[in-house]
């Protein structure tokens, strides 16, 4: 009876703790990502938001764009699906939102992958004209969706 009944009960255990993880992982990557911000530093921390200030801050550096899409990937399958959706979105909205990949990869893009404390890819990084984060999300992230979160924030922010 236990050798039937033992197999059984390890995979209801398995399965049970692959769903709670799974459950767990948007508030295991914002830890992460909290995690990797600290441990940047003041060098790293200094250099990204100079960085940004200058090239996405449209307040201060005189471009129109109202909005920056930040796509942190490299060459995963997720990251492949996200190309069409940055070039969507480039041209939907080609004088509103700045789209800016970043391939991890890039020994370039390092600091600002730690800065944004990046711990999972595809990542995306929505900043407002003043170069200020309000939204982020990490995995693949449909068009429609992103379109839905431009168009709220074109529009609370034009009236």
């Amino acid at each position: 009876m236990f050798k039937k009944v033992f197999p059984w009960l390890v995979i209801i255990i398995l399965i049970a703790l692959l769903v709670g993880l799974f459950m767990m992982k948007d508030g295991m990557n914002i830890r992460l990502s909290k995690m990797m911000q600290a441990q940047a530093g003041s060098e790293i921390s200094s250099s990204g938001e100079a960085f940004i200030d200058s090239a996405f801050n449209y307040s201060k550096n005189g471009q129109s764009f109202q909005l920056t899409f930040l796509e942190f990937g490299s060459n995963c399958p997720a990251c492949k699906r996200m190309e069409a959706v940055m070039s969507e979105l480039r041209a939907k909205y080609p004088q509103k939102v700045n789209v800016f990949f970043l391939n991890i990869l890039l020994p370039e893009n390092q600091n600002l992958m730690k800065y944004f404390g990046v711990v999972s890819i595809p990542a995306q990084v929505l900043l407002d004209k003043n170069g200020k984060e309000f939204l982020r999300h990490a995995g693949y992230y449909s068009s429609e969706d992103l379109i839905k979160e431009f168009d709220k924030y074109l529009t609370s922010n034009n009236s």
